[in-house]
């Protein structure tokens, strides 16, 4: 595994936030390291709490996120280096939030985010384009996360049924 070199020290709290532990720093596909280190953070905070505990951990991973990455850019001196991935980490759990815990649809949240992410629709690619900073770092994830928890919620009802679904149902 070759790692990129990180804006600041690796073991600075803005670098292992922002990186999401490092992830964001495999080199070729940052979005997708990051993405995927979320998923066992996310089983077990839905499996501890419920959909409640990982939308209010998608939440704050939001706000620390404005902070971090937005640092992190700074001290990198770029608008959105590859490395931050805590937009990742925030959208992913966001759009795993509506879904039970179990590994086909978390494998499906996985795959409809990544999509939404990579094709940024409206208004994901405005804010991509327009918000500056953290907050713009942040914003279009947490919009594609959205998106992708709606899909990945309906193709889960469409597939299980609306009674299949709350056997695996963790609220």
């Amino acid at each position: 595994m070759i790692l990129k070199s990180p804006a600041l020290p690796f073991f600075h709290p803005v670098t292992l936030l922002a990186t999401w532990f490092g992830s964001g720093l495999v080199k070729g596909i940052p979005g997708t390291w990051g993405s995927l280190a979320s998923l066992p953070f996310a089983a077990v905070i839905a499996w501890l709490g419920g959909f409640w505990a990982l939308l209010a951990a998608s939440v704050i991973a939001f706000l620390v996120g404005i902070w971090a990455s937005g640092r992190y850019a700074e001290a990198s001196r770029q608008g959105d280096p590859g490395p931050v991935v805590i937009d990742e980490v925030a959208g992913q759990w966001l759009a795993l939030a509506l879904l039970p815990l179990d590994p086909v649809t978390y494998l499906v949240g996985f795959v409809s985010f990544r999509v939404f992410d990579i094709v940024k629709p409206w208004p994901a690619s405005w804010l991509d384009r327009s918000v500056k900073g953290g907050l713009g770092i942040m914003a279009d994830d947490m919009a594609a996360g959205a998106y992708a928890g709606i899909v990945s919620w309906g193709l889960t009802i469409w597939v299980l049924g609306p009674m299949g679904m709350t056997g695996l149902w963790t609220w």
